[in-house]
């Protein structure tokens, strides 16, 4: 996933994911209304909105700046900063805080010189945290690139994340 800061409209022209974006416009026709549907569309192309995306989207729909980013800011799933390559997920829980989700976090944040919400400097790797992910039979539980990892201990999670940033 490419998460470098395009920095003038000449860059942004040249980069293939803006044909998605353009695609997914015009296919609901330059509808104010498909706002939603086209964030999500740049989201997925990107993994999170670059502002001069956003730019470009509001010119694209003739909509105001402050339309375009209240709607990301209201919604959760919408990030206006890189989440990383790979994302690690702590829940903590009841269950999982218990069964030791704590010493996974400090672990984690040992490890990586991270704190949850943070990214590393080579956007490789973006922890956060959940109050709970609804897993609680399976705890403590991780959620590492989408894939809950049921029962682990720290050392496994370490290992995990180590071994998915080398691949990647």
């Amino acid at each position: 996933m490419k998460t470098e800061t395009l920095t003038s409209d000449a860059d942004l022209a040249k980069d293939p994911r803006i044909k998605l974006i353009s695609a997914k416009i015009k296919k609901e026709n330059f509808k104010p209304d498909a706002l939603i549907e086209i964030l999500h569309t740049a989201q997925n192309a990107y993994g999170y909105l670059p502002m001069n995306v956003l730019k470009y989207i509001t010119k694209q729909l003739h909509l105001p700046p402050s339309r375009v980013y209240s709607t990301v800011t209201f919604y959760h799933f919408f990030s206006l900063k890189s989440k990383g390559d790979h994302t690690c997920l702590v829940c903590t829980g009841t269950a999982c805080y218990v069964k030791g989700a704590q010493a996974i976090l400090n672990e984690i944040e040992k490890q990586f010189s991270l704190k949850p919400g943070q990214v590393t400097a080579d956007n490789k790797l973006g922890i956060s945290v959940a109050r709970c992910i609804g897993a609680c039979g399976l705890a403590p539980a991780v959620v590492l690139d989408d894939e809950v990892l049921a029962k682990v201990n720290a050392e496994e999670i370490v290992n995990k994340i180590n071994a998915k940033i080398v691949e990647s």
